[in-house]
């Protein structure tokens, strides 16, 4: 049994002069439709779909935001049914959780979601859709 059944979203972390330019090019010069968007309706986030269920999400970095950021992906999601699971098989192979799996709310839908580090450094969330 495979626990990851594919990438669920890349997020971009564009700044706030960036961020028109940045949803304009998802949207209007690729043509890919906002799945759903949450936060400050001035530069709200959002997930923008680019099919077989895979998103671009779209974090606007606020001047002082404290999430570092190297380069312009936050992180890479990949898709699960069980994000405790990915923890375990993470933490029994001497990797770092950043965050234990924890239900939330994205946008009116429930998700669990999970994050530590991978093997070059780069911060992968566990993103399971309940």
């Amino acid at each position: 049994m495979h626990l990851i059944k594919g990438i669920h979203h890349v997020a971009l972390k564009p700044t706030i002069a960036e961020f028109a330019d940045t949803v304009r090019f998802y949207t209007e010069v690729l043509g890919l439709p906002v799945k759903r968007s949450w936060g400050d309706p001035a530069h709200p986030c959002m997930m923008i779909s680019t099919g077989d269920n895979s998103c671009v999400e779209i974090l606007p970095q606020a001047e002082g935001d404290p999430m570092p950021v190297e380069g312009k992906f936050a992180h890479l999601a990949l898709a699960t049914d069980d994000a405790s699971a990915c923890v375990e098989a993470v933490r029994a192979a001497g990797y770092k959780i950043t965050d234990e799996p924890k239900e939330i709310v994205l946008a009116g839908n429930p998700v669990c979601i999970a994050f530590c580090r991978g093997g070059a450094g780069e911060i992968i969330e566990f993103f399971c859709e309940k």
